[in-house]
């Protein structure tokens, strides 16, 4: 990653990255797809891809790496943000440091347990946590088919915590535009 312009503390910058965070099931990609969808076109705002060492599939919009693939990417720095969760790895792939670098807002599906490393590697961070009641978001998990029960349950107790409350707080619970309206508004606000 060097090269990139960063701040007098070296953190990405002078972009913002909107990490979306919150448990498995909540609908972060849904909303952030909504979010997409309304603002597709919009000066000075794009939304990453992770790079997950899980198979693609019509529930989510990510590079599929192989574990050997990822972890030499890895070494060579090409993750400006990575973590490990539920026995996979992800990571933002270096388009976002570039834009970030550009002065864009990025807005990325991210981790809970990863907030606090995104504050210290990048200049100007925005979080939004999104959740839903514990029975929703097992139904939700459940019905994408990926996982077995025992993941599921596996899915549902990881709780990291958040470093700080954050930015927005959304409550996915009634339809998808409720929800989506929120994080649309929000992401409005700030371009």
């Amino acid at each position: 990653m060097s090269g990139e312009p960063a701040d007098a503390d070296g953190r990405l910058g002078p972009g913002l990255l909107v990490l979306v965070v919150g448990p498995s099931g909540a609908g972060k990609d849904t909303l952030i797809a909504y979010a997409r969808e309304r603002l597709a076109g919009r000066p000075g705002l794009c939304f990453a891809r992770r790079r997950i060492t899980r198979p693609t599939d019509a529930t989510e919009n990510h590079v599929s790496l192989d574990e050997a693939t990822f972890a030499r990417e890895l070494a060579q720095g090409r993750f400006p943000l990575h973590w490990r969760a539920n026995g996979l790895s992800y990571a933002l792939g270096e388009e976002v440091a570039q834009d970030i670098a550009s002065g864009l807002i990025v807005v990325a599906n991210g981790s809970r347990a990863a907030v606090a490393e995104a504050r210290t590697r990048f200049a100007r961070v925005k979080v939004v946590h999104v959740t839903a009641p514990p029975e929703q978001l097992a139904a939700r998990i459940a019905a994408r088919g990926r996982e077995s029960a025992e993941e599921v349950l596996a899915r549902l107790a990881r709780e990291p915590a958040l470093d700080a409350p954050p930015d927005l707080r959304i409550l996915n619970v009634d339809a998808v535009d409720a929800a989506g309206e929120r994080l649309t508004a929000f992401l409005r606000s700030l371009a």
